[in-house]
């Protein structure tokens, strides 16, 4: 996973998909991106600023004010109903909860665009399915309107009519927000809807 990216730039509002190998450093840069590991030289610039001078709790209040972050492992609170988890991101940050607007209205506009019921509002995500769970994951990603979406793998659990239902909620909401989206994804289909491919085996000179 070493990486050695001497310059890459995403613009504001692009949509790209980053294609590499399994071990390549996707996961990696993408983690870098969001704030939870950093280089050990060089500079991360998002919004204009360098996250690399932020000390953890500036990067995680960054990250929580200005990104929606869709895991692989979902890292949903396994405590928590649904629409709970899915507003977990307007509790941290204020950004986001006034971006959300009446809060749980546009939870469930989210969860009933990703075709799940509204009977499982209040059932604790432990209760879900996997492909239940990755799209109440994605819900609380989109959430608050984020001006960067990063997507780890976020339709691996998903058929091909929800991941397709899946692509066109993110793009319209990202394309309404003007957000960028920065998507990895094993599924050589996913690729095709995005206009812009970055090859990770391209921009890292190891």
């Amino acid at each position: 996973d070493t990486l050695n990216i001497p310059e890459l730039i995403v613009q504001q509002g692009e949509h790209a998909f980053l294609r590499g190998s399994s071990g390549s450093g996707k996961t990696t840069l993408l983690n870098m991106l969001a704030g939870i590991l950093l280089p050990e030289q060089g500079e991360i610039r998002l919004l204009e600023q360098d996250i690399c001078t932020m000390r953890a709790k500036q990067r995680d209040r960054f990250r929580a004010d200005h990104m929606g972050v869709i895991f692989q492992q979902f890292n949903l609170l396994p405590y928590l109903s649904m629409l709970e988890n899915v507003l977990l991101p307007c509790h941290f940050s204020d950004r986001r909860r006034q971006q959300a607007g009446a809060m749980q209205e546009n939870a469930e506009q989210l969860l009933e665009h990703l075709k799940l019921d509204k009977k499982l509002l209040q059932r604790p995500v432990t209760e879900l399915s996997v492909g239940q769970q990755q799209r109440v994951a994605v819900a609380r990603a989109l959430i608050g309107k984020p001006e960067i979406i990063i997507a780890d793998e976020p339709t691996s659990a998903l058929d091909t009519d929800t991941r397709n239902d899946f692509l066109k909620l993110l793009f319209s909401e990202a394309e309404a927000q003007g957000s960028t989206i920065l998507f990895v994804s094993h599924d050589p289909h996913i690729a095709t809807h995005f206009p812009r491919i970055i090859e990770l085996a391209e921009v890292n000179r190891i």
